[in-house]
């Protein structure tokens, strides 16, 4: 990849699928549960993002919210492994016709 072509790949912004992509597969990595702000901080996002983001995938069922140990953390489902699955196999379509 040249340098002109790699520069413009980095600056691009994240796309909302992307953003939510990521939240999933931070999750996922971590076992499936991680404590909100260790959410936060990797996904790089500000509380206020994190919270629409989150409240995105609660609503859809991609992940929830579980109590362990007394504090709070954030769980994927079965439907946000999915969503990754999915999403991984589109990214791979769109590289192999170079989109």
């Amino acid at each position: 990849m040249h340098s002109a072509e790699h520069r413009s790949k980095m600056e691009r912004k994240r796309s909302r699928m992307d953003i939510i992509s990521d939240i999933l597969l931070i999750i996922n990595e971590k076992g499936g549960k991680i404590k909100p702000t260790h959410l936060m901080y990797k996904a790089n996002l500000s509380h206020k993002q994190m919270k629409s983001y989150l409240n995105d995938l609660y609503k859809g069922n991609f992940a929830k919210k579980e109590i362990v140990d007394e504090k709070a953390k954030i769980a994927i489902t079965n439907k946000g492994r999915d969503f990754l699955t999915k999403f991984s196999r589109m990214k791979e379509f769109e590289k192999t016709f170079g989109l």
